[in-house]
């Protein structure tokens, strides 16, 4: 019992320093990961070597990825490629179908960007667009926030499914291609919740005067550094899937070298150098939009060490044998790294800590809950970034952005948002827990 006792004092620590005392997740989960190790009765030694271990092992594996992806992301919203890409996906879908366009071009934008920076990129165009066509502003922005937090849980290249990824050790490739597959047909029953119950919600319009001084980019430029990386990683994964023997090819080497995350990402980083109007310092520098991407991309990047220092605290203090005692003969599966996540969420706000954390903790008791297998932990993987979805409500900060922006009280920023990600994340588990079924 002391395993459990001491995971379950971990937990309750990491949700009220976060929550009440407001500490940095990074100190939060390395003194939770140390004090578990203590309780356990570890020996000293252990914890040190889990400590620089896990960190070391898990940074060598996506910190790098996760600092690309998130430079990819502030040079699109910086450069205006974001933008030029929301405009010609309202453009193409048309404003008759606003709730869709919003919908889509958030889903597509929220691959790169962070969801807060891309909600408000994308405010004022859908303000414009929903008062323009006379329809709810609550219904179209729950269309975009929706379609926006799909893609921020469970499609790499955001930081939160791609460290992960990294901590259940799944293929990247995969969880991309499952990821967009998932979080699309998850956005279904979101779009008719946005249409028939979100717009309801009344919403005044107050439009404010905007610029369009702002550099325009070419559209294929935009789409370039997100398009380009995303194919080189998934035909990496096709071309190192056993069945189809394409390892012998002679364009192999190539395809490994550049479909490997890391290389595939900075050649993303590399083609958004090309979105800037003038590639100068205020783009390259330590205080310029590359600069700006490390101060981003550090905090997540030191979360994720403290998970992977987490997870291997969790692996040497043998609980994953006291796990597979339990579960042995259960079909919890990936209901319980769903509902792991979702408890995070709910409790701490944020998404990409309650993947983290949540990955960290059940990587060691993947084999006990019947998920080792490589497609298994591609689900697994979707599974904790639908959880993470549940729900997001006053303590989220993109609850408060959405909020803000709009114009929303509380009242309504639960019933548009905190419903809408309940939506999310109970259609997102129940269509992985039926493609498992199907594919296993």
């Amino acid at each position: 019992m002391i395993y459990v006792i001491a995971l379950l004092l971990a937990l309750a620590f990491i949700v009220l320093g976060i929550v009440r005392w407001k500490i940095h997740p990074f100190f939060v989960l390395l003194l939770s990961a140390i004090a578990y190790g203590f309780i356990t009765g570890m020996g000293v030694e252990q914890i040190v070597s889990a400590v620089n271990d896990g960190f070391g092992s898990i940074m060598g594996k996506i910190g790098l990825i996760i600092f690309f992806g998130v430079a990819i992301g502030t040079i699109l919203e910086k450069s205006g490629g974001a933008m030029v890409i929301a405009s010609r996906m309202i453009k193409l879908i048309g404003e008759k179908s606003i709730h869709m366009a919003m919908m889509l071009t958030g889903y597509l934008l929220s691959i790169p960007v962070f969801a807060d920076s891309a909600f408000i990129i994308m405010n004022s165009l859908n303000k414009a667009l929903s008062d323009k066509a006379k329809v709810s502003y609550a219904g179209t922005t729950a269309a975009m926030a929706l379609g926006l937090t799909a893609t921020h849980v469970m499609v790499p290249p955001t930081p939160g499914p791609i460290a992960a990824a990294g901590i259940l050790n799944a293929d990247l490739g995969s969880v991309i291609l499952w990821g967009l597959i998932i979080s699309s047909l998850s956005l279904i029953t979101c779009y008719f919740f946005a249409v028939k119950i979100a717009a309801k919600v009344k919403v005044p319009i107050i439009m404010a005067t905007s610029s369009d001084a702002l550099h325009k980019p070419k559209l294929r430029l935009s789409l370039l550094c997100i398009v380009v990386p995303i194919i080189l990683i998934v035909l990496k994964s096709i071309f190192d899937y056993p069945e189809l023997n394409l390892t012998d090819s002679s364009v192999y080497p190539v395809i490994s070298f550049v479909g490997s995350p890391v290389i595939a990402l900075l050649i993303g980083v590399i083609l958004s150098l090309a979105l800037p109007e003038k590639l100068d310092e205020e783009v390259y520098s330590a205080t310029g939009w590359l600069g700006e991407a490390v101060r981003i991309a550090a905090p997540i990047i030191l979360i994720t060490g403290a998970g992977g220092i987490f997870g291997a605290m969790l692996q040497n203090s043998g609980i994953a044998d006291l796990i597979t005692q339990s579960f042995d003969g259960m079909s919890i599966g990936l209901f319980f790294p769903f509902l792991l996540a979702a408890c995070l969420k709910t409790t701490q706000g944020s998404s990409t800590v309650a993947l983290i954390t949540t990955a960290s903790i059940v990587a060691p008791m993947m084999p006990a809950l019947g998920l080792e297998e490589p497609f298994m932990k591609t689900m697994t993987v979707l599974a904790i970034g639908a959880g993470s979805t549940v729900v997001s409500h006053a303590n989220d900060s993109f609850f408060w952005v959405l909020t803000q922006l709009t114009g929303m009280d509380v009242k309504q920023g639960n019933q548009v948002q905190t419903v809408g990600t309940l939506v999310l994340g109970t259609s997102a588990i129940t269509i992985i827990f039926l493609v498992s079924k199907i594919m296993i």
